[in-house]
């Protein structure tokens, strides 16, 4: 499955993102130009895996954007 690849991965593009790993389970969302969006957690769920997507407000603050059953799904949230 590839959400599972991505935890390896070096860093990896998704919809014209880059999900960068910062440890197992977690990946920086960046756009093309570099700038970091926020972050994507991974958490594991007796029903599958579920992708937090949480936005970087200013610099030290976040914002819950939602949980997703897929990656693609949690990437979306940073699209704009």
């Amino acid at each position: 499955m590839f959400e599972h690849a991505l935890a390896s991965a070096a860093p990896s593009t998704i919809r014209g993102l880059s999900l960068v790993p910062v440890r197992a389970d977690l990946w920086r969302v960046a756009n093309r130009s570099g700038t970091v969006l926020g972050h994507i957690e991974r958490h594991a769920d007796p029903d599958g895996d579920r992708f937090a997507a949480r936005r970087l407000i200013f610099a030290m603050r976040m914002m819950d954007l939602g949980v997703f059953c897929r990656l693609d799904d949690a990437a979306d949230c940073f699209r704009s």
